[in-house]
């Protein structure tokens, strides 16, 4: 490939229709028809029907846990363990995620104590956890496990029992992975999944709370308010957190594929990672932590210097070509309303974040590509990367 075949250059865009960065599992429309017909059939909609609890019994098989309690979105499963957990005050939490992750926080009346990451693996530092547990009356830890990695739990683990505040995950990004044999679901006081429909496992939208806690899982139900699916007890408030039998009749689809669709997304990470080793600027994140991963998202970090191109050119390289690349995350939480406005200064203690929320990218991945298909964005990385100065007289030296 040469500069004149690129789309900022006039050529055809690389792909015809838009290459969309998320999952995007659509199941055989014979097999929708079939589920959405049961569903008629039955005229039993909602209030954990009968594919929500076997779609609970599935996940509760699959990952080894006693509880899964499936909710009709992550966010809504992320209020409801706040409240389950009876927090109160500061709960230390990193502002690289997605922000409904510091949202759940805040609609449960707790202040984000935000926490800056490891600059390799992108999770929440320990040491940095470790400082603010030092110098601040925390209520609780809230760590993210990204990009089908998973945080350095044993050391999170020991920094909670020692200063005697909870532990528990947003793992929207790690459903399917292990950690030495032991399921992603099984750490912390529980961990919440999202089945959006950008991730490896979809209900179009929805999500569950993995706890082997037996109380707990039961006020998580009761804040849920699924009437009649296990004993009443007291919960300060419940929240209309039920997932539609119409989102389980997708979530049991898609776990019937998810073997396959495991393998495409190996099949996609190992084509980006063979086209674009070695290109010089550019580091693609892969897990370390886990001994399986789910491959969700292909991400990137873009060295200006070193690339000749800042991450945000290279992104407009890619739209061109009808890739739909993203920052992610940008901004960071801190920088988002409200919290820009609670936290002005907060910037000064982030600079793992502030520096990877300029320079990390996501491409495709999912249903929408293929090996050849992420051949060949690398090969448009790689042309780029050769053309930078070309590239960047044509973008107006885009920052």
């Amino acid at each position: 490939m040469n500069t004149v075949e690129l789309a900022i250059f006039g050529a055809p865009p690389a792909f015809e229709e838009p290459l969309p960065v998320g999952q995007l599992y659509f199941p055989e429309w014979s097999a929708y028809e079939d589920a959405m017909r049961g569903i008629f059939e039955r005229q039993y909609y909602t209030n954990q029907g009968p594919l929500t609890r076997q779609l609970e019994q599935a996940l509760e098989a699959r990952l080894g846990v006693r509880h899964a309690i499936c909710v009709t979105n992550a966010t809504i499963g992320l209020m409801m363990a706040a409240d389950a957990l009876g927090l109160r005050g500061k709960v230390i939490t990193p502002a690289f995620s997605f922000i409904a992750t510091s949202q759940s926080l805040t609609w449960a009346g707790l202040e984000p104590l935000f926490c800056d990451v490891d600059p390799l693996t992108h999770q929440l530092d320990p040491s940095r956890v470790e400082e603010l547990l030092e110098s601040n009356d925390v209520g609780a830890i809230l760590a993210v496990n990204l990009w089908g990695d998973v945080c350095a739990h044993d050391r999170l683990l020991q920094l909670s029992e020692r200063y005697g505040v909870p532990l528990y995950y947003d793992s929207a990004h790690a459903f399917g992975c292990s950690v030495q044999g032991r399921a992603v679901g099984n750490f912390g006081s529980l961990e919440v999944f999202s089945f959006h429909a950008t991730k490896v496992l979809s209900a179009a939208e929805g999500g569950c709370v993995c706890t082997n806690d037996d109380q707990l899982a039961a006020r998580l139900r009761n804040i849920r308010s699924s009437y009649g699916a296990g004993p009443a007890v007291h919960v300060r408030r419940t929240a209309n957190g039920r997932m539609s039998e119409a989102q389980a009749a997708i979530a049991l689809l898609s776990l019937d594929n998810f073997a396959k669709t495991l393998e495409r997304n190996r099949d996609v990470f190992a084509a980006y990672r063979d086209t674009l080793a070695g290109l010089p600027g550019l580091r693609l994140i892969e897990p370390q932590a886990v001994s399986a991963t789910n491959y969700q998202y292909v991400v990137c970090e873009i060295d200006t210097e070193c690339f000749g191109l800042g991450r945000d050119e290279l992104q407009a390289v890619l739209r061109a070509e009808n890739v739909l690349a993203r920052r992610y995350f940008y901004p960071g939480i801190h920088r988002c309303t409200p919290y820009d406005e609670y936290y002005p200064q907060v910037g000064e203690r982030l600079p793992v974040t502030e520096a990877l929320c300029a320079k990390v990218l996501q491409l495709p991945i999912g249903q929408s590509i293929d090996a050849a298909g992420a051949r060949r964005i690398g090969e448009i990385v790689r042309t780029a990367q050769q053309q930078a100065a070309n590239v960047r007289r044509n973008l107006g030296g885009l920052a």
